[in-house]
């Protein structure tokens, strides 16, 4: 029931997620179909485009093929590259959610680069909510420990995930269905009010005041 009634928030919405991949090229056609199929199998309409969100004309191909399909662009959860692409198509009332870390607020050993780039993306989302305001709303979320591929030293043993686990008020990892749902509350019509900010699901993990 709370899943439908979620659903209805989105009805007649039109949205670009971007997701990495891992493998060489030709394995990615297969990875973008077989995340189409997953979600067609839960009745939502969707289709794919392979991406490399570094260059920049494959980046336009992606926005205009969903705009050739779908008349629209309401919600973007994506990286820098593509919000820039996009913003033309964003009509009052759309949102953009950029997708940083925890490691924003505390940059971690042996991982400098990969602290700054979402340091940096937390301004952006500040600038950006100021430059795109009134008519588009921009957030970000910075997900705590995450059990992914690209975070798999997080689990590599039990001792080191339980010291993971010890630094969250809830004593345990978060998970991608969390920050889903948090990506759907900023981009949903009850985040009306919310631009600029930065919402972090990491459960309770030190990071500000």
């Amino acid at each position: 029931m709370e899943n439908k009634v979620a659903a209805r928030r989105f009805e007649g919405k039109v949205a670009i997620v971007t997701a990495s991949t891992q493998g060489i090229a030709s394995s990615l056609k297969k990875n973008v179909d077989e995340a189409v199929e997953k979600l067609k199998a839960k009745g939502i309409h969707v289709f794919g485009v392979v991406c490399q969100v570094s260059d920049a004309q494959q980046r336009k191909n992606l926005i205009n093929a969903t705009v050739e399909k779908y008349g629209k662009i309401d919600v973007i959860v994506s990286n820098a590259a593509v919000n820039a692409d996009a913003a033309p198509h964003l009509k009052k009332g759309s949102s953009i959610i950029f997708i940083s870390s925890y490691g924003g607020y505390q940059p971690q050993p042996s991982m400098a680069m990969y602290g700054v780039t979402k340091t940096a993306l937390l301004g952006l989302t500040k600038a950006l909510a100021a430059e795109l305001a009134p008519n588009v709303r921009v957030n970000a979320i910075a997900p705590g420990f995450v059990p992914t591929r690209f975070a798999a030293f997080v689990t590599a043993n039990e001792t080191t995930k339980k010291s993971f686990e010890d630094i969250t008020l809830l004593k345990r990892l978060g998970t991608p269905e969390e920050i889903g749902a948090a990506a759907a509350f900023l981009s949903s019509d009850d985040a009306s009010y919310v631009t600029g900010e930065i919402l972090i699901v990491a459960g309770g993990t030190a990071s500000r005041l």
